[in-house]
């Protein structure tokens, strides 16, 4: 079974409910917390999680220590963790200093890598366009609903 690699999207997508567009999202997690699908993510993607669920609008947002339990039980412990490793960190900023990535694109061109440096072959994603530097890896990226309807098929 392959690893399928989560961005932060999906993560909070997945574990905040914001409606209809979550459901792709939640049925994924659903199906990780089912071990029907083999998951990883990266350190930056738990980090980012937090940061952005306490601090999106009241309706929705959680405590820090919802939050922290959250990445705990959801994340923690049902998927791999990856971070990049120290000897790749110096190739990730010539890489892009070298192809003019800047801002946020910064910290996904990070998680790509570190998706590329776990071996992945899918990103799953709501943001397709923000992981296309991991195309060049020969790792798919496509959205939740591209990823479960793909699943359907097999």
């Amino acid at each position: 079974m392959a690893v399928v690699f989560v961005d932060t999207s999906v993560l909070i997508a997945g574990l905040i409910d914001f409606g209809r567009q979550s459901a792709p999202a939640h049925e994924l997690l659903h199906a990780v917390a089912e071990r029907k699908i083999t998951a990883a993510t990266a350190w930056h993607c738990c980090l980012e999680f937090y940061s952005v669920v306490t601090r999106v609008p009241v309706e929705y947002r959680l405590a820090p220590a919802d939050a922290c339990r959250l990445v705990e039980e959801e994340i923690l412990a049902r998927m791999a963790v990856h971070d990049l490793p120290a000897d790749e960190r110096a190739a990730l900023l010539h890489t892009a200093a070298t192809e003019g990535i800047i801002g946020g694109r910064f910290y996904d061109a990070h998680i790509a890598e570190v998706a590329r440096s776990a071996r992945a072959t899918i990103i799953v994603t709501d943001n397709r366009r923000h992981f296309l530097a991991a195309l060049r890896h020969g790792i798919r990226v496509e959205t939740p609903v591209e990823f479960l309807s793909g699943l359907k098929k097999s």
